[in-house]
Formats: C-alpha cells, sequence, structure tokens
C-alpha cells in the first residue's frame, strides 16, 4: 500500500518542489462462490458471507465490488455493495439482486520494521444487508492479526489471530449470537510475485434462532487458503481464496479477487 505527499527539494539555487503522490484507489472485484449445507449460517474468515435456511443443500453466487483506498502503507479504507444470486436442490436460480452495502478498514497498528515484536494489524467492516423486511441485519466482523516475517523482505513469516463477528437484527423474529475465530498460519512469497497465505483455525458459534429454526451452537474447524499474484510493490494484481468451513457439516466458498485500478503506484 502507498499514498501521501513526497515533498522533494531541487537543486542548490532552484526554488523547491512538491510531488503529490496520490494513493492507490482500485475497485477491488470479488466474485464468490459457496456451496452450503441444509439449514446453516456460514461465517469463515469474512464474517458473515452466506446462509442456508432450507431443508436441501445451496449453492450461491456473489459479486462484492469495494471501492478501496490505500490511505498510506499502514492504512487502507473502502466501501462497496455486495449482489448475489442463489438455488437450492429444488428451486432454480433467483435473480441476481443487491443483499447488501459494507464499510470497513485495515490499519498496521504497529510495524515489525526488523525488529522482534510482530506486525499487528486490525480490520474492521460494517456491513448491512437489504430488503429482507424485519430479517434485515448489520454484522460487524473485527480480526486482530499477527504477522512475524522471518527475513528482511518479509516474502516469508508466521501468522496468527482472532475475529469476532456479532450480528443485530432490526426485529425480534431472529437472534444471531456472536461468532468467533482463532487461527495460525503462514505465508511465502516467491521471486516471482506469487504469493500463498494459509491458515488454519477454530470457529466457535455460539447459535441462532431465525423464527422458528434454531441452530445449534457448534466448535469446528476451518481452513482458508490464499494464492496471490503480486506486483514489485506488493500491490495485488489477482487472487484467488478457498475456504472450507465445519457448520458442523463442511461449507464451501471460493473467491476470485481481480482489483481494476484507478491510481496505481
Amino acid at each position: 500500500m502507498t499514498g501521501g505527499i513526497l515533498l522533494s527539494s531541487a537543486a542548490s539555487g532552484q526554488e523547491g518542489s512538491v510531488t503529490i503522490v496520490l494513493p492507490n484507489i482500485y475497485l477491488d472485484y470479488r466474485t464468490s462462490f459457496a456451496a452450503l449445507p441444509p439449514n446453516v449460517l456460514s461465517f469463515g474468515f469474512r464474517g458473515l458471507t452466506a446462509f442456508s435456511l432450507s431443508a436441501s443443500a445451496s449453492k450461491s453466487v456473489s459479486l462484492d465490488f469495494p471501492l478501496s483506498v490505500d490511505v498510506s502503507d499502514r492504512l487502507s479504507v473502502w466501501r462497496g455493495i455486495t449482489t448475489g444470486t442463489s438455488r437450492t436442490d429444488t428451486t432454480s436460480w433467483s435473480s441476481m439482486i443487491l443483499n447488501s452495502w459494507n464499510v470497513g478498514f485495515q490499519a498496521d497498528v504497529y510495524e515489525q520494521n526488523g525488529g522482534s515484536i510482530p506486525t499487528l494489524t486490525i480490520q474492521g467492516t460494517l456491513t448491512r444487508t437489504v430488503d429482507l423486511g424485519p430479517l434485515t441485519a448489520t454484522s460487524l466482523n473485527t480480526i486482530a492479526e499477527l504477522g512475524y516475517a522471518l527475513n528482511e523482505d518479509e516474502t516469508r513469516g508466521w501468522l496468527a489471530g482472532v475475529q469476532l463477528t456479532t450480528v443485530a437484527i432490526v426485529s425480534d423474529l431472529a437472534e444471531i449470537r456472536p461468532n468467533i475465530v482463532g487461527y495460525i498460519g503462514g505465508y511465502y512469497q516467491w521471486d516471482s510475485n506469487w504469493k500463498f497465505t494459509g491458515r488454519i483455525g477454530v470457529q466457535s458459534f455460539s447459535g441462532a434462532r431465525v423464527i422458528n429454526a434454531q441452530l445449534r451452537p457448534f466448535t469446528q474447524p476451518i481452513v482458508r487458503l490464499d494464492l496471490d499474484r503480486m506486483d514489485d510493490n506488493d500491490n495485488r494484481l489477482f487472487g484467488v481464496s478457498a475456504e472450507i468451513a465445519w457448520t458442523p457439516k463442511p461449507a464451501f466458498q471460493l473467491t476470485v479477487r481481480t482489483p481494476l485500478y484507478v491510481v496505481r503506484n
């Protein structure tokens, strides 16, 4: 991430100059496919991403369009919308509709910079569903992650983090209790700028009540694998993520990220 204003001095006897360096600005376009067992809420590493309250398994496709700005090397902010379509084993694909909007940030509160204390990154995303009547929900997904680099270039290292997702429903017809994920992982970036990141952890869901349906609490494993193509300045050019979360039956999600840059430094 780059951004800000660079001040530079001209040669002796000449006037100083100011060079404006625009932050990275891009549409972080994401396409996600999810396959869910019956009667589950799927949280995962991105918070509450999908749900299936039918008696049969379901599939969904969502398109996420967050407009992102890398304000500096340490801070990014975004705001976007998500559209989606879904089907079950007994129904056909629904129409693609706008189903939520989101706003969020990611900040490196502390950077390792060759030291012994790992980088601390905080990320928060607020999501609001639309057109669901009394089941309209607002969710807050918060992540605190430690990253310990094993070399000066920070091309390989270890990760550890915790994620909390809370959901508020506008009516008394439903209640979704908190979901917590604790995980460890690591990353490796090759000289070709391909980067692999893996995370494995445990997800603990406190249960939910949606109208007359009761979703039981569970504590189950969760795995996420990421493969990203970066440029020389660590800007993402392409990425694909695969996630399996046991709910307690396995729920699958595949996400392809194709950032569309307006400004890239």
